[in-house]
């Protein structure tokens, strides 16, 4: 479960002051096991919101509980042990440069502790299943846009973690890896994970019927 009760984000402003709040009175709850579709205007605050979601970012007041866990500034170091039960697509990708498509996809599992012998099916699976059979021992830099955020994405989910959050995750795909990745998101859903994406496709909102939270100048207008 997600839940944000009278959530605040306020960055710090470029002098050094507090500047204004980029989210205010964010409360809603995700429960278990749901798919939302979170929505808004290019600067609603979309990517400040998961970055609360998947704890790059700690709120700067309100309450905030993330797969059952309350978190707060003075309880970091219980922040590492939830950040690994959530995957996150970025919007910019974050690949390793110096690593292999299936290294990129790997790291989490060993990071994890998992042996390579027991990570190599997974890591083999899930590049097939987003198209990049084949493509297992080239560099970021070797690959396309749209190559790369699938790396990105699969590296997101070989985990099968609990939330799995992603920022605008079909930008660079063509229609049909955008429909592929839909349904590898759709059976993550399926098999339990709570999953939440950001996206300016209504093309992709209209293929899978789902509550949205819909955010503007930082607040919640709409969710259901």
């Amino acid at each position: 479960m997600v839940r944000f009760t009278a959530v605040g984000l306020r960055y710090p402003a470029p002098n050094g002051g507090e500047g204004p709040e980029a989210l205010s009175d964010l409360t809603f709850t995700l429960p278990d096991g749901s798919f939302t579709w979170l929505l808004g205007a290019s600067g609603a605050g979309k990517s400040s919101l998961l970055r609360l979601m998947h704890l790059a970012q700690l709120p700067t007041r309100g309450t905030m509980e993330v797969l059952g866990v309350t978190v707060r500034a003075d309880r970091r170091a219980q922040l590492p042990a939830l950040r690994r039960r959530i995957g996150v697509v970025f919007q910019d990708f974050r690949l390793l440069p110096y690593l292999s498509a299936f290294d990129n996809v790997a790291l989490p599992l060993r990071l994890a502790g998992r042996s390579e012998s027991s990570a190599r099916p997974d890591v083999t699976e899930i590049l097939r299943w987003v198209g990049l059979a084949g493509k297992e021992t080239s560099l970021p830099q070797q690959l396309s846009g749209g190559e790369q955020q699938r790396v990105a994405i699969a590296r997101a989910v070989v985990t099968r973690p609990q939330l799995l959050v992603a920022d605008e995750p079909t930008g660079n795909l063509d229609s049909h890896q955008a429909r592929r990745l839909l349904a590898l998101l759709t059976e993550m859903n399926r098999l339990g994970t709570t999953v939440v994406v950001a996206t300016h496709s209504e093309e992709l909102v209209a293929s899978f019927p789902a509550p949205s939270l819909v955010l503007e100048a930082g607040k919640v207008v709409h969710h259901g």
